[in-house]
């Protein structure tokens, strides 16, 4: 029988229209209906926030000149989070104002290693990430919808859907989608955290999203049924780096994903970007049942480093191409071209996230705009 550690409860006050602050001890939980998230949200060392099935929780507009008060919900190292929606009562943090980057979205940051240091800051929250704690758990998140996040400070400050800066594999995350994001809809800043059930949707015209899937500083989890779609000028399915400092830096970019779909905006993308894959700066990985439709380029392989993992230990095993003109294309450091056909074997039997090209069925109920 596996029990819980039980928290006392939280000296926090929960103002249903004010939400915002500092948890810093015990658990707080958002029992049902709407909460206005008027600022930041910090859930701090030994604090937790649960969330219960059906809760919304929604950002309110923020002004031009008050970028301090920007609102995002962030979970600092030692704290957890426990998002208990399911497929027919998902939990969805949203805003106000229906468009990408109307407030910063959701900030993990755990104790898991990272290849920038022992440790370093976020780049939105400012709080530390990274250790030694691979197994770290910063709590659990099932059946979550964050829509139109990726406020931008600067073009050096942009916050993700879901950011999860050196977060253990401790840590579940199963059921998450990622809608509207002005930045990228996941990214990871190393660590070790596995998830399933990944969904990314970009498809407003006038604000368009960067990329699907991002990781970097040496991630090097497993992903299984990944699907990410864009109708607009955005940019990558995945975009891929160790490390644009030291491409050798350790740990090195190594995770795994199969069951993995990708659909780009076809043969009218007017995107500079229009890549399935971008893999760079040293990353490693293995991927498996791919499915890329509507891309100019699946696989762009760059950097030394990169390409020579090549068919070893960067390779895509059974990938199908719907509409990609150009399958592979390697550029070395010196910006020469070098083949790299050997990132992966095709198969015309791939079923990618579970229908190919089509909304997979695990995807039903609990997404939306797909």
């Amino acid at each position: 029988m596996t029990t819980k550690t039980r928290r006392p409860k939280s000296d926090f006050v929960v103002v249903r229209d004010n939400l915002q602050g500092e948890i810093n001890s015990g658990e707080v939980v958002l029992e049902s209906g709407t909460y206005k998230l008027t600022g930041k949200l910090v859930v701090k060392n030994t604090a937790k926030l649960t969330i219960k099935p059906g809760v919304i929780i929604e950002a309110t507009a923020v002004a031009a000149d008050q970028l301090q008060a920007v609102r995002y919900i962030a979970v600092a190292q030692g704290g957890q989070i426990d998002v208990q929606g399911t497929a027919a009562s998902p939990v969805i943090m949203t805003s106000e104002t229906k468009k990408p980057a109307a407030w910063g979205g959701l900030v993990i940051c755990g104790k898991a290693p990272i290849n920038k240091g022992t440790t370093a800051s976020a780049e939105v929250s400012e709080l530390t990430y990274g250790g030694t704690v691979a197994n770290d758990n910063s709590g659990s998140i099932k059946y979550l919808r964050i829509e139109y996040p990726g406020f931008s400070y600067s073009s050096d400050k942009e916050f993700n859907g879901l950011s999860l800066f050196g977060v253990g594999n401790g840590t579940v995350i199963d059921y998450v989608q990622i809608y509207e994001s002005s930045d990228d809809g996941f990214e990871w800043f190393g660590g070790t955290v596995n998830a399933s059930h990944l969904v990314v949707s970009n498809k407003d015209n006038t604000a368009v999203g960067d990329d699907l899937f991002d990781w970097t500083e040496g991630w090097s989890g497993t992903g299984e049924n990944f699907y990410g779609i864009r109708t607009n000028a955005g940019n990558r399915g995945i975009e891929a780096d160790n490390n644009s400092n030291n491409h050798l830096a350790t740990p090195i970019s190594f995770p795994t994903i199969k069951n993995l779909t990708l659909i780009g905006f076809g043969s009218t993308d007017t995107s500079a970007e229009s890549q399935a894959f971008k893999l760079r700066v040293g990353t490693k990985g293995k991927f498996d049942n791919v499915v890329l439709k509507g891309w100019k380029t699946g696989f762009d392989v760059e950097h030394d480093e990169t390409i020579s993992y090549v068919g070893a230990d960067l390779l895509a095993t059974n990938v199908k191409f719907e509409d990609v003109p150009t399958k592979s294309k390697g550029t070395t450091t010196g910006k020469l071209t070098a083949d790299v056909s050997k990132v992966y074997t095709e198969s015309t039997t791939a079923t990618g996230a579970g229908n190919g090209s089509g909304v997979p069925t695990w995807a039903a109920g609990w997404t939306k705009g797909l």
